[in-house]
């Protein structure tokens, strides 16, 4: 008679899984960071070296990414205070999305399931609903604050 049969557990997964399990955490984190060393690198503040917006290209006007690029160098140099005042929604984003990163690594570590958050279509209205309005207030005057 088999161990299976006399109702014996399989053996547990190797601990060679442990590499498997991080692999899409650990790549995205690699993507992250190589995005990030970019953008440190090669300075957005000197012209030349990037795209420019074409709404604000075209019209003037400010667009929820605008700035973007100078946060992130900033935040690539350890600088919070130029971070936040070339795009503050985008240190908010990366704050979330380092949170939300280390709890799929976490997960993944610990062979728990990984599937992320599956958004409602009111997170999505309130995720635009959020862009529109740092979008219209970074435009008037009393929200030049939030201007790159």
């Amino acid at each position: 008679m088999s161990d299976r049969a006399a109702g014996a557990r399989p053996p547990a997964p190797p601990a060679a899984g442990l590499p498997r399990r991080l692999r899409a955490p650990l790549g995205t984190l690699t993507a992250a960071l190589a995005a990030f060393g970019y953008v440190g690198a090669v300075d957005p503040n000197e012209p030349g070296h990037y795209p420019v917006c074409p709404l604000r290209h075209l019209t003037g006007v400010l667009c929820p990414a605008c700035g973007g690029l100078r946060s992130a160098h900033a935040l690539a140099h350890a600088d919070l205070t130029a971070a936040l005042a070339a795009n503050a929604l985008l240190v908010a984003a990366c704050a979330a999305g380092a949170a939300f990163w280390a709890v799929w690594a976490g997960r993944a570590a610990r062979g728990l399931r990984t599937a992320g958050p599956r958004p409602r279509a009111a997170h999505w209205w309130a995720l635009g609903g959020l862009l529109l309005v740092f979008t219209v207030v970074r435009n008037l005057p009393f929200g030049s604050g939030l201007a790159p």
